[in-house]
């Protein structure tokens, strides 16, 4: 497993934008971003195969999140634009070493998570 941390959430209004970034002590061949809104499930945001570069999108912030990363630093960045109230929750950071689906929730390593709250 690897440790994970995650920086960059906070409280932006309706249209506005802030970027994620997660840091993480190793290699991963997979990195998602999860996010879990009180009372709703945890649900797959943005993920990226760290290898081919490949991207997977929920379709709820398709055109407005972008999911970017820097292999040197093993660093994972979450691009938000256009935030909704809607996309106010404890946004998560996950890694995986092996195969599996991008946006699936079997990650076997879990950051912290950073909050992110959009007012209207």
């Amino acid at each position: 497993q690897v440790q994970l941390v995650e920086s960059g959430g906070g409280s932006v209004q309706a249209g506005g934008s802030l970027r994620l970034s997660c840091a993480a002590s190793g290699y991963s061949y997979r990195m998602g971003w999860f996010r879990q809104a009180p009372g709703k499930e945890r649900e797959g945001v943005a993920c990226v195969y760290t290898g081919s570069g490949f991207t997977g999108y929920a379709d709820f912030v398709k055109g407005r999140f972008t999911i970017s990363q820097n292999n040197a630093k093993n660093t994972v960045y979450l691009q938000m634009n256009s935030l909704k109230p809607e996309d106010t929750a404890m946004y998560y950071c996950a890694a995986d070493k092996t195969v599996g689906r991008c946006l699936g929730p079997e990650y076997k390593s879990w950051g912290q998570g950073t909050q992110v709250t959009v007012s209207s």
